[in-house]
Formats: C-alpha cells, sequence, structure tokens
C-alpha cells in the first residue's frame, strides 16, 4: 500500500488549494490508509542557512527543528503533494522553506559549467503539485512548475511530476460556489458575468481530476 505525503501551504483556514487537495486525498482514500497531511504553516521548520554541512555529513546539520523527522517520512513516501497557492508567480513562503531543506538531500559539487547533483537516496516518487492562482492564465504558475521539474529531476531520472492548476481562484472556497454564486462574485469584482458558467464548470471538472489522481496514483 502507498505512503502519501501531503504539504499544505496556504494560510487560509479552508483555501482553493486546501479544497484541491481534499479532493487529491479523498481519491487516494480507495487505495491507501497510509495518508499524513503536514500544515507547512504550524510545522517548525527553519530556514536553509547554506552552510553545506550536507555535503559531508549526508544530512541536514540543524538539530534545532523538526525536518530530521519530517525527511524521513519524506524518504520513506511514496508519494509527496504540495498544495498551494500561487502568490507573486510562486509558492508560499513557509512551503519554499521546506522545498528549500530538500538541498540536504543531495550532494552538490561545483564544476567549472555548472552543478552537479547527486542524491544520497534511492528516489522513485511521484510528485504532485496542486496549484490554485487568481489568474486565468496558467502561464502565471511557470515559476513554480520549473523549479519542481528541476527538483524531481536531479533527485532522479525515476521520479515523475504531476501538475494541476486551478485558475481565476482568486477569493477563498471560490472552486466550491455554484454558478449564481459565481455571477454574483463576479459582479462584485468586476469581471465578465457571463464567465460564471464555463467556470462553474471547469471547477467541478478540476475537482474530479484531482479525486482521479489520487485514486490512480495511491494504487499499487
Amino acid at each position: 500500500m502507498k505512503k502519501i505525503l501531503a504539504f499544505k501551504g496556504s494560510p487560509r483556514t479552508v483555501s482553493n488549494s486546501d479544497i484541491l487537495l481534499s479532493s487529491f486525498l479523498h481519491g487516494a482514500k480507495k487505495n491507501s490508509n497510509f495518508i499524513e497531511t503536514i500544515d507547512a504553516n504550524k510545522i517548525n521548520i527553519e530556514y536553509c542557512s547554506g552552510c553545506l554541512r550536507c555535503n559531508l555529513i549526508k544530512r541536514c546539520s540543524n538539530s534545532s527543528d523538526e525536518w530530521y523527522a519530517l525527511s524521513k517520512k519524506i524518504l520513506e513516501a511514496d508519494v509527496l503533494v504540495f498544495a498551494s497557492p500561487v502568490y507573486f508567480h510562486h509558492l508560499t513562503a513557509p512551503l519554499k522553506i521546506i522545498v528549500d531543506r530538500f538541498r540536504s538531500f543531495t550532494n552538490v559539487q561545483i564544476t567549472e559549467n555548472g552543478l552537479i547533483h547527486t542524491p544520497y537516496h534511492k528516489w522513485n516518487k511521484e510528485f504532485v503539485l496542486l496549484l490554485s492562482m487568481g489568474s486565468p492564465n496558467p502561464v502565471e504558475a511557470e515559476p513554480v512548475i520549473k523549479l519542481f521539474k528541476f527538483i524531481t529531476s536531479i533527485l532522479g531520472k525515476q521520479n515523475t511530476l504531476n501538475v494541476i492548476n486551478g485558475t481565476r481562484l482568486g477569493v477563498g472556497k471560490q472552486i466550491l460556489k455554484t454558478e449564481e454564486e459565481l455571477k454574483i462574485l463576479y459582479k462584485k469584482i468586476a469581471l465578465p458575468i457571463n464567465l460564471a458558467s464555463k467556470d462553474y464548470i471547469n471547477n467541478m471538472n478540476i475537482l474530479q481530476k484531482c479525486k482521479n489522481m489520487g485514486e490512480e496514483l495511491s494504487k499499487y
């Protein structure tokens, strides 16, 4: 049975990215009982200081926070899920702190032409990005996606990145609103009301896509 470790990045109590994650985990629960969710806003993880000691001791040298325990869970997981709104074209700060600490999973060698990354462990995981954003243009999330493409590639060729991106979601719980509720909202925020019908269908499709992905990636 696959182990799933999910990270919530939104500072909102119930956000659109939280709802995407809930749909994903709803699907995953059909096949797995090994599911844990970490709230990046509440866990005690300090900034990477760039001390480079992980190149010598093959792990992070900082023992004053919860990274050691969390890193073990990351290594044991089969599926790693990162749910976040897109803030200024990137992840939220608490989630980015966790991602920065992934540096301690690899040896980094500086060469004349660039860097060589050598992971300390064998990686064969499904990475999942569940993003929500106010912009209707998914290209706004490209910096996040490019980062995760880079991370998954340097950690191992067997890793896979799966991305679901919800667009035009600037208001909390917006993805759950009915077509009529969207019309009222769009009138308030000066968006064309005729977008509501299309967006409602799109939102429902995205939630179903999250559920289907969770079910599929949790299979043996």
